[in-house]
């Protein structure tokens, strides 16, 4: 917590320099940087440059917590710059940790990492032992967001002795605090209590609104993953009270996050969406693309949560792009695992809906699922490469959800079906595209549902393409669509054999098919499946 004097400041700028730390400590960041600037004006002539660049410091904590960082990155450039100028080298280590504390917010780890190093190797030459404290602290907050716990276990708790040797009660609850949600993480839940409580009583017997704050935010989260939801809904009032009275707007969008979650899970969906909606608001205001990324992941949550696969694929299609982004740019060493988490909630989703599909006739239940498996298959043999499968498959599974529009007259008719009926039925390739307008997956499996009724020869639909200009992945997908239409039972007659399917499939290889993948099928496919086995 900044200091309510400053060596040097004069006593003009003193007695403004206590308002202003009365009001941080209150949580009302405008008071206090108004205070602030206004401490800057009455700074005696000659107070030393540490003193002016401690008030910039402040001064960019404030418009920090209202959530302007453009703003607080200016101020923290004036700060090292007279720290610079009249060569005080603490001054320098405490702008350089602030700034290291705002790359950390924009997600920018290596960058982070790199000067709150070097502000722990400055700290040690001045032995500033409250510094070197501060400087573990922040380091384990990198060593949290890579993904390395117990590291960051290591460093909380490293810093947290050093500021109680030090007597600096002040600086222990945003540790504990963090100790907290790492141990909820970890399932650890007594030690998680135990932090919050005593980071709790920490800051009621300081008055320290701003760290209560994250605390109750924390103590909300604990209680959601405990399932305690009553709790969890009374910690996020609280957090959310504290946010609004003063100016704590940088954990707002967890907050709002946090709301969304609980709500969706307790049944509230409506406002689920509201608090969501404020979520995504704020993090795009502040171009937090981590967090964006978890609100969308939450956003499919809620949509799946209301029976909405489109939607819910939209979400996770936007989840995954801005993880790509956070990708590109190291902002997050766990990406990979979040990246791997998400495809998985893909294929689960694409799943369900192809499924659903399927689901009021009996004789095509499990179709989506068996082509997706011998077109993936088929694939894999053709050479498309591994880190294409996933998508493929999920392609391969949405196949006919353009089915959704056929009339189940149609669907499930028993027999030949008349031209006009025909007709209609021709139209699913096309309503399957667009029903994943707008969900761009990452490998485009849109020419695969629109053409796989294509053939070879020419002749298919819905564009009457053939050879080479179908696409290839909707060839490969033919193959394996033909297939399970002729070795399963349907309305209108029995299942074929193996052996007899496969000389069906051998007379429209050239016309139906392409031979060449048909050829790879029968040999390396069909020939090991068993006759029926998926």
């Amino acid at each position: 917590m900044p200091e309510a004097t400053l060596v040097g400041a004069g006593p003009d700028a003193e007695a403004v320099l206590e308002r202003a730390a009365h009001a941080q400590a209150e949580g009302h960041w405008e008071e206090a940087r108004s205070a602030w600037e206004e401490a800057l004006g009455k700074l005696d002539p000659e107070a030393p440059g540490g003193a002016v660049s401690a008030i910039f410091r402040w001064i960019a904590r404030s418009w920090m917590e209202s959530g302007e960082s453009e703003v607080a990155w200016d101020c923290l450039e004036a700060a090292l710059a007279v720290a610079d100028a009249t060569g005080d080298r603490e001054a320098r280590a405490s702008a350089l940790n602030s700034r290291a504390g705002l790359l950390f917010a924009r997600g920018d780890l290596d960058g982070c990492e790199t000067m709150f190093r070097e502000v722990k190797s400055l700290a040690r030459q001045l032995a500033d032992r409250p510094l070197m404290a501060m400087a573990d602290q922040n380091l384990g907050s990198v060593a949290s967001v890579r993904g390395d716990p117990d590291l960051a276990l290591v460093r909380f708790q490293s810093s947290l002795r050093g500021y109680e040797a030090l007597g600096l009660e002040e600086r222990y609850a945003p540790l504990l605090s963090n100790i907290a949600r790492l141990s909820t993480d970890l399932g650890d839940w007594v030690a998680a209590e135990a932090a919050l409580d005593q980071a709790g009583k920490v800051c009621e017997r300081r008055g320290d609104r701003g760290n209560a704050l994250i605390v109750e935010l924390n103590r909300g989260r604990y209680h959601l993953a405990r399932g305690n939801d009553g709790a969890a809904l009374m910690a996020l009032d609280r957090a959310r009270g504290l946010s609004e009275s003063g100016d704590g707007r940088f954990w707002y969008p967890e907050i709002m996050k946090s709301y969304g979650t609980l709500f969706r899970r307790t049944g509230s969906l409506d406002k689920a969406r509201s608090f969501l909606r404020r979520a995504e608001e704020e993090a795009a205001k502040r171009g937090d693309r981590v967090l964006l990324a978890d609100v969308a992941r939450e956003w499919a949550v809620l949509h799946r949560a209301g029976g909405d696969s489109r939607a819910t694929l939209v979400a996770l299609n936007e989840a995954h792009r801005l993880f790509q982004e956070v990708k590109a740019r190291r902002e997050l060493a766990d990406v990979d695992r979040r990246l791997a988490d998400l495809e998985s909630e893909y294929l689960s989703i694409v799943r369900e809906w192809g499924e659903s599909i399927e689901s009021t006739d009996a004789y095509t239940q499990g179709h989506c699922t068996r082509v997706a498996h011998f077109a993936c298959l088929l694939a894999e043999a053709a050479g498309l490469p591994q880190e294409d499968l996933r998508w493929f498959r999920m392609g391969a599974l949405l196949h006919d959800v353009g089915k959704v529009a056929v009339p189940e007259s149609v669907l499930k008719k028993p027999g030949r079906l008349t031209d006009e009926e025909f007709e209609v039925m021709k139209k699913h390739p096309e309503v399957g595209v667009e029903l994943l307008r707008g969900i761009d997956f990452p490998w485009d499996v849109r020419p695969m549902i629109r053409h796989h009724h294509e053939k070879w020869a020419g002749g298919g639909y819905p564009d009457g393409i053939g050879g080479e200009e179908i696409p290839f992945a909707a060839r490969i997908l033919t193959v394996a669509d033909v297939w399970d239409a002729l070795t399963t039972t349907r309305s209108y007659r029995a299942a074929f054999d193996h052996d007899r399917a496969m000389s069906i499939m051998n007379e429209e290889a050239g016309g139906t098919l392409d031979p060449h993948l048909f050829a790879l099928f029968r040999d390396e496919v069909a020939s090991g499946a068993g006759g029926r086995a998926a």
